[in-house]
């Protein structure tokens, strides 16, 4: 009978919204996000390719959609790009309010952390100028 309820609860809490992150393995509910809608998970900001379109839940893939970015929307808003393991498909999607700030930082400054060039070259540059 317990094991009966036990059931009975991770399936509500599953029609709640919440689920167990494929790449961190956290249990991650709505509550925290600052919307009633949590489409990534705020430890490691992993999402799952669920969607066609926005809240469809239409694709075949069912991948791991990896944070590769982040981007400011014009409103200043920030988002996570996020792209297909599996597929290559990219996804735009906001950040919610508990996400690790950590991590969006770290996806903030990688472009700077690895430029497509040698820093030694960058003195060089700057003597051009």
């Amino acid at each position: 009978m317990k094991r009966d309820n036990r059931r009975k609860s991770s399936e509500n809490e599953q029609d709640a919204g919440s689920f167990v992150c494929l790449v961190c393995g956290k249990t991650v509910a709505p509550a925290g996000a600052g919307s009633e809608h949590r489409n990534h998970c705020p430890y490691c900001l992993s999402s799952r390719h669920l969607d066609v379109e926005p809240g469809d839940r239409a694709a075949d893939c069912g991948g791991v959609m990896e944070p590769i970015a982040v981007w400011v929307r014009k409103n200043g808003e920030w988002a996570l790009i996020h792209r297909c393991r599996r597929c290559g498909t990219l996804r735009s999607n906001r950040i919610a309010a508990d996400d690790d700030p950590l991590k969006l930082l770290s996806l903030a400054v990688k472009p700077v952390a690895s430029p497509p060039f040698p820093l030694e070259k960058l003195e060089d540059m700057v003597q051009v100028v």
